[in-house]
């Protein structure tokens, strides 16, 4: 039945996606909204084949952006959970401010970024690094403190320093929560390098779309939309691998 379950749960979502898309095919094969406003799905898959060998560089930049500021956001958030679990004090201080840090609009901070650091590639990494870091550290954090209260006095009571409370207990319960926040940051970085390069560059996926929005080149827009939700699945089932690799109990939970 479980299963059963599971097959549900995975065909429901494309049985449905499928049914959207069959009908915005209908829509604009029927001549209720012109191609020149919204190409069919069929075209903008065509599109995306045909442009995909002119594009590679592009791909091979917001992917490099992306990557990079989810490294550094991975790093940064995991050295701040930690401290902000382990100190009370840093925790009461920083927690309002990465609050403050996601009320302010990212579209007007890339701009900020771009005329302080220039057109290369740090602004986006930032931009990158902004909109992946919350998730994770809100994730992390959530999960350090959802440790069972009677498995931390246990330890206690068999005189466990800080640290191997931390690697034996805290960091293994937590990693459900870190990998959760991680998902939805891997997913986040693609369209946060996106942003970043529609304030200017030289090359990177938001570059093209600028380029071919301005010639109103709607299907190779939509093209490009393609491509970014294809890296961002991408990326979410690399996540997913590793969250598989590295917690074998859960399959096991799962069974």
């Amino acid at each position: 039945m479980k299963r059963l379950g599971n097959i549900g749960d995975k065909t429901i979502p494309l049985f449905f996606l499928a049914l959207l898309v069959s009908l915005w095919q209908l829509i604009v094969d029927g001549g209720i909204i012109a191609r020149y406003i919204l190409p069919s799905p069929w075209d903008v898959v065509m599109v995306c084949i045909k442009i995909l060998p002119d594009i590679k560089e592009h791909i091979y930049t917001t992917l490099q952006e992306a990557l990079t500021g989810l490294v550094v956001a991975i790093v940064i958030s995991v050295i701040l959970a930690v401290l902000m679990d382990n100190f009370t004090l840093i925790r009461k201080a920083v927690q309002p401010l990465l609050v403050i840090s996601q009320t302010i609009p990212i579209m007007v901070l890339a701009p900020l970024f771009a005329m302080w650091f220039g057109f290369g590639i740090l602004p986006k990494i930032m931009v990158v690094i902004l909109v992946c870091f919350f998730p994770i550290v809100v994730s992390l954090l959530e999960g350090l403190n959802s440790l069972d209260q009677d498995l931390l006095n246990l330890m206690k009571s068999m005189k466990a320093n800080r640290w191997q409370i931390f690697y034996l207990a805290k960091f293994p319960s937590s990693l459900s929560s870190f990998f959760s926040g991680l998902k939805i940051a891997a997913t986040y970085s693609i369209i946060g390098a996106v942003i970043g390069e529609w304030m200017g560059g030289k090359s990177g996926l938001g570059v093209y779309m600028t380029r071919v929005r301005q010639s109103f080149a709607l299907d190779k827009v939509f093209a490009s939309i393609l491509i970014i939700i294809i890296l961002s699945m991408i990326l979410f089932k690399i996540i997913e691998l590793i969250q598989f690799l590295v917690m074998p109990w859960r399959r096991a939970m799962n069974k």
